[in-house]
């Protein structure tokens, strides 16, 4: 089975190589068709003439393209600025959809072919690497998990860490490099909804392979227990069809994009004027869709926490808590346990709420008022802030980038409005604990070093403590991990906590 693994794992990387490789296929061509298709009949006048230079000529890199029309639409802002004719600055995103436009080569004509030799290998080979565990006893043992260099900070860990760092700041704020990807997925999207592929239906095709990809792994690591095969699938499911599919195929039908699944203010721009005129103007089925969004909030998140927990959410149906638990769980060790992580974890998390509910709060009075003045602010400005530190740098960036180096929940941890937001519901009032016997427990340590939340499992089972902290996602693993089932997930009846002196209750406060 070494062979297999050996075979499995050069597969992936050729696979991965391939698909870093496609980066710097097909060439580039400005003709005037490309220009007045794209470009704006407004712009014509004034950007079209500026790309005069760059008409009929072929580049052999994309970059070299982007970097050229960049250049040209930049300055000509830059002249617009000076003059202080605000009015004129261009602000549409044409970089990407201009260099899509003027692609031409093999991934434009040969799509299928290249997406199974890129992400079609690189599943398979990762799919191959996996099944040696088949062989191996089922359980989990700290079998060198904090000396192996892909999981403990080493080099292998540092390279990925980068790479997700940077595909992160690329889709985000520079997708026009990225144009070569999403021809890959061109035929899926135009199967699912009848266009091309965009940045985001590339990444949303990328995140749902690594979730199902990964999902096989856990169940395969994780087939003794009964509890985190249903929930693996879970977010399978949920991912794969609500996240991907039926927004997708409601595009196609001319419906407002919406994933159902998806909560404010975890969802953070479902009041934002643009989304609520959408979802207005689009019938019964919008304004369904705004009415869902309200009482699931308003009405599902207390009821559901209330019997079941957080857990849910966070670790049966979030994208994020999907993502987190698949691609994520190679790295679940590294969350940090100490009392200092906890004590920033409580105050940035419950700000991130406080700076969503203020923000969503002067959206709506814009919304409704027609004015972005709210007292000394521009809501404008503070929901694009949000957008980018929040929705972009935290949530995306650091939020996944940082998984080979704090773990895999940082944002669930450290930034989620949504969690904190389900936390106190958890805290407040819910029948979900885990229940602990300390007379059975050895002191291994397994649940604290697999609580992805930086809890210190350990700590409360030697006390036979029930676990009720607002940051617990329920994810079960550290039941799944413990060799002496001392660990047990329950929802028990409201005043059935077991708590200890005061002295020993260090960091469960909320």
């Amino acid at each position: 089975m070494n062979i297999l693994s050996r075979f499995g794992i050069l597969l992936f990387l050729l696979g991965f190589g391939l698909w870093l490789y496609t980066l710097t296929l097909n060439e580039f061509t400005l003709t005037e068709s490309v220009v007045k298709t794209i470009i704006k009949p407004e712009h014509q006048a004034t950007l079209g003439t500026k790309l005069t230079p760059m008409l009929n000529q072929t580049y052999a890199r994309g970059w070299a393209f982007t970097a050229d029309f960049d250049r040209i639409l930049n300055n000509l802002n830059a002249e617009y600025r000076t003059a202080q004719q605000w009015d004129k600055v261009i602000y549409d995103e044409y970089s990407f959809a201009i260099s899509k436009a003027a692609a031409v080569g093999p991934l434009k004509t040969q799509p299928w072919r290249w997406l199974f030799l890129t992400l079609g290998l690189a599943a398979l080979g990762a799919l191959i690497f996996f099944l040696p565990d088949l062989q191996r006893l089922s359980g989990i043992s700290n079998n060198g998990v904090f000396q192996n260099p892909a999981t403990n900070r080493g080099w292998i860990g540092w390279l990925v860490g980068t790479f997700l760092i940077g595909f992160y700041i690329f889709l985000y704020y520079y997708p026009q490099y990225l144009v070569n990807w999403t021809m890959l997925v061109d035929p899926v999207s135009k199967a699912l909804n009848g266009g091309e592929a965009s940045r985001w239906f590339l990444y949303g095709f990328l995140y749902t392979i690594c979730v199902v990809v990964m999902g096989l792994r856990m169940l395969l690591k994780y087939r003794h227990s009964r509890y985190q095969q249903v929930r693996t699938l879970s977010v399978m499911f949920f991912q794969t069809a609500f996240a991907f599919l039926i927004p997708e195929v409601l595009v196609s039908l001319n419906m407002p994009y919406f994933d159902f699944k998806n909560i404010w203010p975890l969802d953070y721009d479902f009041f934002f004027d643009y989304n609520l005129n959408g979802l207005i103007q689009s019938g019964h089925l919008g304004i369904f869709m705004l009415v869902w969004g309200i009482v699931l909030f308003v009405l599902g998140v207390p009821v559901m926490t209330y019997f079941f927990g957080k857990r849910w959410y966070c670790s049966w149906v979030c994208g994020c808590g999907g993502l987190a638990e698949t691609l994520g769980d190679p790295y679940r060790q590294l969350s940090n346990k100490s009392i200092a992580s906890w004590k920033i974890e409580r105050y940035l998390i419950h700000g991130v709420l406080v700076f969503a509910v203020v923000m969503t709060a002067m959206v709506l009075y814009s919304y409704f008022t027609g004015s972005s003045q709210v007292l000394f602010l521009d809501s404008y400005s503070v929901r694009s802030a949000y957008g980018f530190w929040i929705g972009g740098i935290f949530a995306g960036v650091v939020g996944t980038g940082f998984y080979p180096l704090m773990g895999n929940r940082v944002w669930c941890r450290f930034g989620c409005p949504l969690a904190a937001y389900l936390g106190y519901w958890q805290r407040a009032k819910s029948r979900f604990r885990i229940t602990t016997n300390g007379g059975q427990c050895i002191s291994c340590g397994n649940c604290s070093t697999y609580c992805e939340m930086g809890i210190d499992v350990r700590a409360y089972a030697q006390r036979g403590q029930d676990i009720v902290r607002s940051s617990c996602v329920g994810c079960g693993i550290c039941s799944a991990v413990c060799p002496r089932g001392v660990l047990n997930l329950e929802n028990l009846a409201e005043g059935s906590r077991v708590t200890v002196a005061p002295e020993v209750l260090r960091g469960n406060e909320i």
